[in-house]
């Protein structure tokens, strides 16, 4: 069994209010020993039912490959520069940029320089 890296999902999910710091959490992803992987690093910062926020970070030319997800997507640029590929087009983003796609876009990102990213995926709820 590996030690978790962070606390277990249930105790850091469990407030009825959750307040961050995307400085300070992006400072302490960033120093997690663990290796980034394909150039990034990323912590979910909440979860609840179909509702996920995630902060990326992205090394210069690191990044996500092309995937979908089920749900809305918004991918809020707080650092740097990232470009996004989806809908047959690549668009870049800046900090303070914000894109939103719909369920099912297929979509890429990647670290046109050192920087981060707010993803947040909303899965219908029927």
């Amino acid at each position: 069994m590996t030690e978790r890296t962070r606390p277990a999902p249930a105790d850091r999910f469990n407030a009825t209010v959750n307040e961050f710091d995307l400085i300070d959490q992006l400072a302490t992803l960033r120093n997690e020993e663990t290796p980034a992987r394909h150039g990034h690093r990323q912590k979910a910062l909440f979860k609840h039912g179909g509702r996920t926020v995630a902060l990326f970070s992205l090394e210069s030319g690191g990044g996500l490959h092309e995937h979908a997800a089920k749900g809305l997507v918004t991918i809020h640029c707080v650092e740097g520069r990232i470009a996004v590929r989806a809908a047959g087009s690549r668009r870049e983003l800046n900090a303070g940029g914000l894109m939103v796609l719909t369920p099912g876009e297929r979509h890429s990102v990647e670290g046109v320089t050192r920087s981060a990213f707010l993803l947040t995926v909303c899965l219908d709820e029927q």
